[in-house]
Formats: C-alpha cells, sequence, structure tokens
C-alpha cells in the first residue's frame, strides 16, 4: 500500500536568533536549525501550519526535479 504523498521543501532563510522560543520551536520541529538548510516534508495541513507561524522565517522552495 505505497500512498503517493505530496511533498514540499522548505528552506530555512532567516535565524531564530532575538525570536520568541515558540518560533524556535517550531523551526526545530520542521527540522530546520541552521541557515539555508532544507528539509522534505509531507505536505499536510500541520506541516503547512507550522510553515506559516514563521513564515518570516523560511521559504517553500520549488522542486528542480
Amino acid at each position: 500500500m505505497a500512498e503517493n504523498k505530496k511533498t514540499i521543501v522548505v528552506e530555512q532563510i532567516g535565524s531564530p536568533i532575538r525570536r520568541p522560543d515558540v518560533q524556535r520551536a517550531t523551526l526545530i520541529g520542521l527540522g530546520l536549525n541552521k541557515m539555508h538548510k532544507r528539509r522534505t516534508l509531507v505536505d499536510s495541513p500541520e506541516v503547512r501550519g507550522m510553515v506559516a507561524k514563521v513564515s518570516h522565517l523560511v521559504r517553500i522552495v520549488e522542486d528542480e526535479a
């Protein structure tokens, strides 16, 4: 039962320095902790909500493939 799940690539473009702890924890929850690090995540409402919370620190990258 292999499902084809949509994915998104998220890149960290902002530093969590001088940001609230909640935003830092959200970045860690997304698997981001260093500048310009990219993660491929399942495109779900939960992940989209986390990205929206820190939208000023991350961007969704268009997949080159």
